[in-house]
C-alpha cells in the first residue's frame, strides 16, 4: 500500500475535485485511484495497482499451475490509465475513458512477439480477461447482447478511438520475457469436449484477475478510510477435520445401537478410509439409501480427503433452496466454535442478519464480521462452502464479473454434489464436461452423492461418460437391501373420484401430484375430513413451514395426517408417513416420494407401500410424460425392488438414451468445439446455460403481521436488501 508519506506534487498540476477545471498538466503522476487529500497523498499509483494485482492474480492461479499468465494479465488489466483521459476523470472530468481495451491490444502483441504468431489465439484468451475485467466476458466475433466483441475492441486505434498511452508505463511495468506453455490435460477420448479447456481457461484467469483486481481496490479505498486491510482469516482443514471428528463421536455415543445406526456408522467409517487412498481420476460416487446417513459422511468425506490431498475446502452443492438452510446448519453444528467456516451462499440468504453473538458486539466488530462474510460470498474464500447448483454451474458458464470472481476458489476443492440426480437433462452434457474439467486440469475431487445414481459412467454403457468414477460407500447393491423399507405397485389408472377414496381410506397418508390445481382438486374433496392439509409452490414459504410443524406432529403423535401435496414435499422434507401415493413421474422422482414413507424404518416392509397411479383427468407436463415411460418400463419388467441400484441404472438408460443430442439442448459444446482460434461467444453461453427457465416475478403476500411489516418498510425502502430476503422467506 501506498505510504503515509506526502507525495512531492507541483501546486499547478492539482485539479479541483468538483470537476471544474479540465486542465491537466504531464507532469502529474499516473494513479489509479484517487484518495480523499487534495495533495494526493493518499491516492494510488497507477503502477503500484497494477503490480499488487499482478501479485494477487498470480497467487489465485498457483493452484492451477498458471501464476505467470494471471500476473501478466494483471500487470496490463488497467494499462488505459495511462494516458490523459483517464487521469482527467480521475480529477473530475465526465469524459469517458475506456481503460481496459489498452492492456488487452498489448497482451496480443506481446504473446505474438515473445512466442510466435500461432499463439495469438492463445493471447486472445488472455485478452477477454482485461476487456472485460469491469464489463464481462465479451463474445469472441458474434455480436453480443450487451457488449461490443472482442474482434472490434481489439481493432480500435490509440489516437483515434482510444486514448493514446504515456510511454512511461514501459518504464514503470517490466513484461515477463518468457512464458511457459499452459499444460491443460486433454479429455480422454482425443476430441471429447474439444476447446472446452481453452474454453475454461480464460474464465479461471479472467476469475484470477477480477477477484485480485476487487481485492487491491478495496484495500486502497480502505487504507485510505484508516480502515484495516480485507481478509477472511478461516480456520485450516485439519482444524476443521478434528472439530467434526469429535462432533461424530459425540453423536455415535448419544445414539441407541439400532440396526440402522450401526450400518450408518458402517458407512461412515467405510467412507473416511476412502478419503484417504490416491485421488486418482479425481472422480467420486456416493450412493447410499434414503436413511443412511448422505450428508454427515460425505462432509466427513470431504474433509478427511481434502486434508490428505492438501485441497482447500470443502464445496457442497445443493438442488433445492429450500433444504441448503437445513444442510447448512447441520454442518454448523457440526463445527461448534468453528461455525463461522461454514458459507452459506444462495439467493435467499440474508448476509445481514447477524449471529445472536455479533448483535451484541461493538459495531466495528459488527462491521468487521460483514465485511468478512461479503468477502467471503464475493470470492468462496472460505474453507465450507454450501451453495445451489444454480449458484455453482451458472457461475462455471457466467460472462459475469460479480458470478466468475469465486472461479479460481473451486480450484483445489471437494466437490458434494448432493443429489445428482437431479440435473437438468437440458445441460447435461456441458454439466459433465465442466466436472470432467474440473477434475482433469484444476484438481478437484467430486462427489456424486445421492440414492438414485444417474447412469453416467463409460461403464453404464453412456457415451462419453465418466471414466474411473470411485465409489465411497461399501457395496452399494447389499445397502440398499439392507435398508430397504418400502415396497412400490403400480396402481394404474385412477380417478379423482377414487383417489378421494384411498385420501379417506387411509389415517396417515401422503399424495403426491404434477400439478397445483389437481393437488387442490383433491384437498377440496378431503377438506372435512380429520388431518386435512395441502402443500403446493402456491402458499408462501412461511405458511408452509407452519403446516409442516402440524403435520409432523400429528405423525408423531400418530394422530390423522392426510397430506396432498406437489414434487415440493420430496425435496429434503423430513416426514414419515405410512402410506405414498405418487402420480407418475421418473422412477428417480418415485424414489425420493418413497423416502416420505417409513422414512425412520420403524414399520415393517409390508405395512410401508407406495403406490404409482396414472390420472386420467390430469395430464404431466410433457417433461415428466417423458421420464414415466421408460418408469413403467421398470415398475413392469424389474423383479425384485424397482428402487435398487440395478433399476435405477436400467431407468437412466433410457432416459438418456431418449433424449440423445438433447442433453446439450441448446448445443453449447458444439458452439464451444467449432469455435476458431479461441474467438469463443461467452455472451452466447452464458444466455443459453439457464438451470431454471422461469419468466415469472416474485411476490410479496402480506401472509402474518411480520410480512405487513416488511411490506411496508419496502414501500419506503425500495433498496433495502435486507428486508427484501426476509420477505423471501
Amino acid at each position: 500500500m501506498p505510504s503515509k508519506n506526502k507525495t512531492t506534487v507541483k501546486k499547478e498540476t492539482l485539479i479541483d475535485r468538483a470537476g471544474e477545471s479540465s486542465v491537466f498538466l504531464s507532469t502529474t503522476r499516473w494513479f489509479a485511484h484517487s484518495g480523499m487529500s487534495a495533495d494526493l497523498s493518499d491516492w494510488q499509483p497507477l503502477h503500484l495497482h497494477l503490480s499488487q494485482v499482478a501479485q494477487l492474480a498470480k497467487q489465485r492461479a498457483v493452484t492451477f499451475d498458471s501464476g505467470d499468465w494471471a500476473y501478466l494479465i494483471g500487470l496490463l488489466h488497467d494499462l488505459g490509465k495511462y494516458s490523459q483521459a483517464f487521469q482527467q476523470r480521475l480529477h473530475g472530468s465526465n469524459e469517458r475513458a475506456d481503460h481496459a481495451t489498452a492492456g488487452a491490444k498489448v497482451v496480443v502483441d506481446h504473446i505474438v512477439e515473445i512466442m510466435g504468431p500461432k499463439f495469438l489465439p492463445l493471447g486472445k484468451l488472455l485478452a477477454f480477461a482485461i476487456a472485460g475485467h469491469h464489463t464481462g466476458l465479451a463474445n469472441g466475433i458474434d455480436v453480443g447482447q450487451e457488449r461490443s466483441n472482442l474482434k472490434q475492441r481489439l481493432a480500435l486505434e490509440f489516437g483515434k478511438n482510444l486514448p493514446v498511452l504515456d510511454e512511461l508505463w514501459r518504464q514503470e511495468i517490466e513484461l515477463p520475457k518468457t512464458l511457459r506453455t499452459p499444460v491443460l490435460k486433454p479429455h480422454s477420448p482425443q476430441g471429447k469436449y474439444a476447446n472446452f479447456g481453452l474454453m475454461f481457461f480464460a474464465r479461471m484467469l479472467f476469475s484470477c484477475l477480477i477477484d485480485a483486481d476487487r481485492i487491491d481496490t478495496e484495500n486502497h479505498a480502505r487504507y485510505t478510510d484508516g480502515k484495516a486491510l480485507l481478509k477472511t482469516d478461516f480456520p485450516n482443514i485439519e482444524t476443521l477435520q478434528a472439530q467434526l471428528g469429535k462432533h461424530l463421536q459425540q453423536l455415535a455415543k448419544g445414539a441407541k445401537q439400532t440396526g440402522v445406526n450401526v450400518l450408518r456408522q458402517h458407512i461412515l467409517n467405510h467412507a473416511r478410509q476412502q478419503a484417504l487412498k490416491p485421488r486418482g481420476s479425481g472422480l467420486y460416487s456416493l450412493t447410499v439409501p434414503t436413511g443412511g446417513g448422505k450428508t454427515l459422511t460425505s462432509l466427513a468425506f470431504g474433509l478427511d480427503h481434502a486434508a490428505q490431498h492438501q485441497l482447500r475446502r470443502v464445496i457442497y452443492v445443493i438442488p433445492f433452496t429450500s433444504i441448503i438452510e437445513q444442510t447448512a446448519d447441520v454442518f454448523r453444528q457440526a463445527m461448534g466454535e468453528h461455525k463461522d467456516a461454514v458459507l452459506e451462499h444462495h439467493s435467499a440468504f440474508d448476509r445481514d442478519k447477524l449471529p445472536e453473538e455479533i448483535k451484541t458486539a461493538s459495531k466495528p466488530r459488527q462491521a468487521d464480521y460483514r465485511d468478512k462474510l461479503r468477502l467471503a460470498m464475493e470470492s468462496w474464500d472460505s474453507p465450507i462452502v454450501v451453495t445451489t447448483a444454480v449458484q455453482f454451474f451458472e457461475s462455471l458458464f457466467s460472462d459475469r464479473t460479480t458470478q466468475c470472481r469465486k472461479l479460481h476458489n473451486i480450484a483445489g476443492s471437494v466437490i458434494v454434489l448432493d443429489e445428482a440426480q437431479t440435473l437438468p437433462l437440458k445441460l447435461l452434457r456441458p454439466i459433465m464436461a465442466s466436472i470432467d474439467e474440473l477434475a482433469l486440469n484444476y484438481g478437484c475431487s467430486i462427489v456424486l452423492c445421492t440414492a438414485t445414481q444417474p447412469a453416467l459412467k463409460d461403464s453404464d454403457e453412456f457415451h462419453n461418460g465418466f471414466s474411473k468414477v470411485q465409489e465411497i460407500a461399501p457395496n452399494p447393491q447389499e445397502l440398499f437391501e439392507k435398508l430397504r423399507r418400502t415396497q412400490v405397485q403400480a396402481l394404474g389408472v385412477q380417478t379423482d373420484e377414487l383417489l378421494v377414496a384411498h385420501l379417506r381410506t387411509h389415517t396417515q397418508v401422503l399424495m403426491i401430484v404434477n400439478n397445483r390445481r389437481h393437488a387442490r382438486e383433491l384437498f377440496d374433496g378431503i377438506a372435512n375430513e380429520e388431518g386435512a392439509y395441502h402443500l403446493t409452490t402456491s402458499m408462501c414459504a412461511e405458511h408452509r413451514s407452519q403446516k409442516l410443524l402440524e403435520i409432523r406432529q400429528r405423525l408423531k403423535d400418530g394422530l390423522a395426517c392426510r397430506l396432498v401435496a406437489t414434487s415440493l414435499i420430496e425435496a429434503g422434507v423430513d416426514v414419515d408417513f405410512p402410506t405414498v401415493y405418487r402420480a407418475e413421474a421418473g422412477l428417480d422422482s418415485i424414489a425420493q416420494a418413497a423416502g416420505r414413507c417409513n422414512r425412520e424404518g420403524r414399520r415393517l416392509l409390508k405395512d410401508s407401500q407406495v403406490f404409482v397411479f396414472q390420472s386420467p383427468d390430469w395430464k404431466a407436463p410433457p417433461e415428466l410424460a417423458q421420464l414415466a415411460a421408460p418408469m413403467r418400463s421398470i415398475l413392469r419388467n424389474h423383479e425384485g425392488d424397482v428402487l435398487a441400484p440395478e433399476a435405477l441404472k436400467s431407468y437412466f438408460q433410457q432416459v438418456y438414451y431418449a433424449k440423445g443430442a438433447d442433453l446439450d439442448h441448446h448445443q453449447i459444446l458444439n458452439k464451444i468445439r467449432i469455435t476458431e482460434d479461441c474467438d469463443f461467444p461467452f455472451q452466447d453461453i452464458a444466455r443459453d446455460f439457464r438451470m431454471i427457465d422461469s419468466h415469472l416475478l416474485p411476490i410479496i403476500v402480506p401472509f402474518d403481521d411480520v410480512a405487513k411489516d416488511n411490506l411496508e418498510l419496502l414501500r419506503h425502502l425500495p433498496e433495502n436488501m435486507s428486508v427484501a430476503k426476509i420477505a423471501q422467506k
